[in-house]
């Protein structure tokens, strides 16, 4: 699923991304912690994975949205 990064903060590597469908999935360290991403920025087109569905749903992994 791809979206775009809404929130993020530099000292957590925490943060939010925004889906394509206008949900807001907050994210933690955990999801960015086995990729490349080592900054990201507000506005950002990213690649999410998730889990759960509904209340539930969940990013578990965040990635750059393009593949060099």
């Amino acid at each position: 699923m791809q979206a775009t990064v809404s929130r993020y903060d530099t000292e957590t590597f925490s943060g939010a991304v925004l889906t394509d469908t206008g949900i807001e999935l907050p994210f933690t360290v955990h999801a960015v912690a086995d990729t490349p991403v080592r900054h990201l920025r507000v506005g950002q087109r990213v690649r999410i994975e998730t889990t759960g569905s509904g209340a539930d749903l969940s990013v578990t992994r965040v990635d750059f949205g393009t593949v060099l």
